[in-house]
């Protein structure tokens, strides 16, 4: 068994991987802002991914050493009885619905906190069992103690759709650390020449769009240049994609890097492209760093970040010639320093990370 925190309140988070998704690294973020006021550990079932390194020091970290849920289920629910944690928040839908599922045989009768990190309307489609998960969302969401929504749609959906309890949502915004991120968003990052420099992030995969948006960049002058960051399942056919387009001096796709803010800040937009969102962190970071996006509207919480940023700040375009558009009438920037903070100060880490510990203390 754990010791306890501070406070005597033992908190376990639960992820499926390090691997570099928003929704690990807003984990991760929030963890390190709870400080020593709980006693923290997490439980990941296979740990591997670039963002292991980010795990914040002090962390009680068990690997389960099963990468799919199927093998992972007994050892998570071992791994829970032996920690016997008097909270437990998970933030991966399958691994949401595994530990409601799991609920009734943990001992302690503890607490259950899930995230859910994306739209659902958009997400379940693409999944091979989406119906059937579907099903689950709503015979085990409504049983979560809390469920946290990254935006207004989420949370409308998992109450009207998936009968999740109005009281039971709760609305917390990603945690951006909007000091380090502009800190570490010097010397800027810009290719070299004339013309529009635009960065995009994500996991290459349908649910970016990236597919779509290098398909709109062809139309751009020829001296506007695209950097996508991020690797996946999708880097191959996006690459044939930049070659047949005759692009490959104008788009590239470099890779992850767990410090992406220099791109962002060197850019004139940050470019969300999703078919489907939560809340993208790689957008709320690159307002941070003070450069506008330009997104689809189905780009998950960006509706509620433009509501309350500054006029300019979140350009909101349905993915053809809206969004082309939208590119066509950003200027290229004439200075190398990073410009002020196009963030809403109640998604800085500190702010996101109180209102996260009184979750935890319920």
């Amino acid at each position: 068994m754990l010791p306890a925190g501070a406070d005597g309140t033992r908190v376990t988070v639960i992820l499926p991987s390090f691997a570099g998704g928003g929704a690990q690294r807003v984990m991760l973020n929030l963890l390190s802002g709870l400080g020593s006021r709980f006693e923290r550990s997490l439980i990941v079932f296979d740990a591997s991914g670039p963002l292991a390194a980010a795990v914040p020091d002090g962390i009680a970290t068990v690997s389960l050493g099963r990468p799919r849920l199927r093998g992972a289920f007994v050892p998570l629910l071992r791994a829970l009885a032996r920690g016997r944690p008097d909270v437990i928040v998970s933030t991966i839908g399958h691994a949401n619905l595994a530990v409601l599922a799991m609920r009734g045989l943990l001992p302690g009768h503890p607490r259950i906190i899930v995230r859910e990190s994306n739209t659902p309307s958009g997400s379940l489609p693409a999944l091979a069992y989406g119906r059937v998960i579907g099903l689950g969302y709503r015979w085990l969401y409504p049983t979560a103690d809390v469920v946290i929504c990254q935006s207004s749609r989420i949370g409308y959906e998992l109450e009207h759709r998936y009968r999740v309890p109005g009281s039971r949502l709760c609305y917390l915004a990603n945690p951006i650390d909007i000091a380090a991120v502009r800190a570490g968003a010097t010397p800027l990052a810009r290719a070299a020449g004339a013309g529009q420099r635009f960065v995009a992030a994500g996991r290459l995969t349908r649910q970016k769009g990236f597919d779509a948006l290098i398909e709109l960049f062809a139309d751009l002058a020829r001296t506007a240049h695209l950097v996508i960051l991020g690797d996946g399942p999708e880097r191959a056919a996006l690459e044939r994609q930049v070659a047949a387009l005759g692009l490959s001096a104008r788009v590239a796709l470099p890779g992850f890097t767990a410090a992406p803010w220099p791109q962002y800040a060197g850019a004139d937009a940050f470019l969300l492209s999703s078919r489907w969102e939560g809340m993208p962190n790689a957008a709320l970071e690159a307002l941070a760093c003070g450069t506008p996006v330009i997104a689809t509207a189905e780009a998950g919480g960006l509706p509620d970040v433009a509501a309350e940023a500054a006029p300019g700040a979140v350009t909101l375009a349905p993915m053809g010639a809206a969004f082309l558009g939208a590119m066509r009438a950003v200027a290229a920037q004439e200075t190398g320093a990073v410009r002020p903070c196009l963030l809403p100060p109640r998604y800085d880490i500190p702010v996101v990370a109180e209102r996260f510990a009184a979750l935890i203390a319920g």
